[in-house]
C-alpha cells in the first residue's frame, strides 16, 4: 500500500473519520500477507465511506457490481477488494465473543464466495514454503485433531488470569497465544488474515487501543514473526521464538518504534560485524587524551586513565590495526594522528 493512501484522512481529528481511516488502512494493509494489492476503485470506495457518503453495505454492493461489470479483472484484485471491505467492517463493529466459533465465523465472513472452504476446518495436512525459513515449512496442526486443538487453546486462554500482570507480561503471553493459534492453521487459506482480525478484536476486548498503522504497514512482518515463533531447526541452530511477535506488539500497544525488519528475521541472516571504527569506553578515553595532546607518550596516557602501560599499548595497537590511530614520526619526536571515521 502506498504511503500516500488516505494521507489526508490520517491527519483527521474528527474521531469517526479517524477510526474509519484506521479500519480501512488496516484492512488494505493486511492483504499484503498473501501478496494481494487492492484496486484503485477500492481506494475510492473506501474514501467515500470515510467521508460518510456511503455505508459498508453500499461499499459491498459497489465492489460486487464493479467485478460483475469487469469480469476480466484479476481474481486476486477481486479477492483483495472484497476481503478489504469485510475486514474494515468487522474491525469497526463493537461486538466480539472470545470463542472458537467467533474465530471460525470471522473466516467465513471474510472469504465467503471467495473460497469454497470459507468457515470450514481443513481436513487435509499442509506445508508452506516460507521465504523467512529459506524455503522450509512450519509444522502445522494435524488435520485429524484440529478442532480439539483449537478448543483446547481457547479453553486455556479463557481461563488465564490477566489480573496483576504488567503490560510487558501481557505482551509476552498474548504473543505466545496468538502464535499458537496461528500455528494450528485450521483453515486451508486465509489463516493469517483471520488471525490478525481476531487479534485486533481480542486486544480491544482486553482494553487496548490498537487504532494505529502497525498492521497496515507491517502485515508481512506480522506473518513472518508468527512463522519464526513456530519453527525449529537444530542443524541451523534456529529455535522458535516469540521475540519478533513481541516487538510487533510493543509497537502496536506501547507506541514504541522498534525496527520491524523482515530481513533480520530470515533464518540465514547474520548479524553484521561492528565496524572497525567502533570504540569501547577505554579506547574512547585514550582518543580524547591524544586529541588534547597528540605528542603525549603512552606511559603518560596510562597514568591519566589509571591503567597499566601494557593495557594502553594493547588498546592503541588494536586501534592502529583498525585504522583509527596512526603514529607519524619517531617514537620520541613523533605525534599521534586520529583518523576520521
Amino acid at each position: 500500500m502506498k504511503n500516500e493512501i488516505f494521507e489526508e484522512y490520517s491527519r483527521e481529528k474528527e474521531p469517526t473519520k479517524y477510526y474509519k481511516t484506521y479500519a480501512w488502512k488496516t484492512a488494505i494493509g493486511l492483504q499484503k500477507v498473501d501478496g494481494l494489492e487492492p484496486s484503485e476503485y477500492l481506494i475510492k470506495t473506501a474514501e467515500q465511506h470515510i467521508d460518510g457518503n456511503i455505508s459498508f453495505d453500499d461499499a459491498h454492493k459497489l465492489i460486487t457490481s464493479y467485478y460483475k461489470e469487469n469480469k476480466a479483472k484479476s481474481e486476486r484484485a477481486e479477492e483483495a477488494d472484497k476481503v478489504s471491505v469485510r475486514i474494515a467492517q468487522i474491525i469497526s463493529e463493537k461486538s466480539f465473543v472470545f470463542s472458537p466459533i467467533e474465530f471460525i465465523t470471522i473466516h467465513k465472513r471474510l472469504f465467503e464466495g471467495i473460497y469454497s472452504h470459507a468457515g470450514r476446518i481443513r481436513d487435509y495436512n499442509i506445508t508452506k514454503d516460507e521465504w523467512v525459513l529459506d524455503g522450509d515449512t512450519v509444522i502445522y496442526g494435524n488435520a485429524i485433531n484440529l478442532r480439539e486443538t483449537l478448543e483446547y487453546d481457547f479453553g486455556v486462554e479463557k481461563n488465564f488470569d490477566y489480573k496483576g500482570l504488567s503490560t510487558e507480561d501481557v505482551i509476552k503471553h498474548v504473543a505466545r497465544f496468538i502464535s499458537n493459534l496461528w500455528q494450528i492453521h485450521i483453515f486451508g487459506e486465509g489463516n493469517t488474515r483471520t488471525t490478525a482480525v481476531f487479534l485486533i478484536k481480542y486486544l480491544s476486548k482486553l482494553g487496548f487501543n490498537v487504532t494505529n498503522d502497525i498492521f497496515a504497514e507491517n502485515s508481512w512482518y506480522f506473518r513472518n514473526a508468527l512463522v519464526r515463533a513456530n519453527y525449529n531447526n537444530r542443524e541451523m541452530g534456529v529455535t522458535e521464538t516469540t521475540y519478533y511477535v513481541e516487538l510487533f506488539l510493543r509497537n502496536l500497544l506501547l507506541g514504541e518504534d522498534n525496527i520491524l525488519s523482515n530481513r533480520e528475521m530470515h533464518v540465514a541472516y547474520k548479524e553484521p560485524k561492528e565496524p572497525a571504527t567502533i570504540v569501547n569506553d577505554r579506547e574512547n578515553a585514550i582518543i580524547e587524551i591524544i586529541r588534547a595532546n597528540p605528542s603525549i607518550t603512552l606511559d603518560e596516557v596510562a597514568e591519566k586513565i589509571g591503567k597499566s602501560p601494557r593495557t594502553v599499548k594493547t588498546s592503541v595497537k588494536s586501534m592502529q590495526e583498525r585504522g583509527i590511530l596512526e603514529r607519524v614520526g619517531g617514537k620520541k619526536n613523533g605525534n599521534w594522528v586520529i583518523k576520521p571515521c
